[in-house]
């Protein structure tokens, strides 16, 4: 069970980072505030989740990579969402609507729930 769990969290994360790439080039502080702003301080990624993902996920070529100086000039990695992270956000984005409505009907959440 365990094993499932982790798949799912990854899955979650990476299509996290994928979606918040799409509004353009960020660095891991960058996702990192996407993550907490977008789902209303519900998911907070921590470092030893976000790295292991970025890596992840740039080796599958979803994302590129380059260095670059942030707004307070420090040196830090900006990855950007690649054509095949966009094709893979886009099939992630209509399974986890699938998801969502078949746990919103399962668990009576949804819209015109029993």
């Amino acid at each position: 069970m365990a094993d499932d769990s982790l798949n799912l969290l990854r899955g979650t994360l990476d299509v996290l980072v994928l979606k918040a790439l799409r509004e353009g080039p960020l660095h891991g502080y960058g996702i990192v505030q996407w993550v907490k702003s977008a789902t209303d301080d519900l998911i907070l990624v921590e470092e030893g989740s976000l790295y292991p993902a970025l890596h992840r996920i740039e080796r599958k070529g979803w994302v590129s990579a380059e260095w670059g100086r942030s707004d307070t000039g420090r040196r830090a990695r900006f990855y950007t969402l690649t054509p095949s992270g966009e094709a893979r956000l886009e099939s992630a984005t209509r399974e986890w609507a699938l998801y969502a409505r078949a746990m919103d009907a399962a668990l009576g959440t949804g819209a015109g729930s029993r």
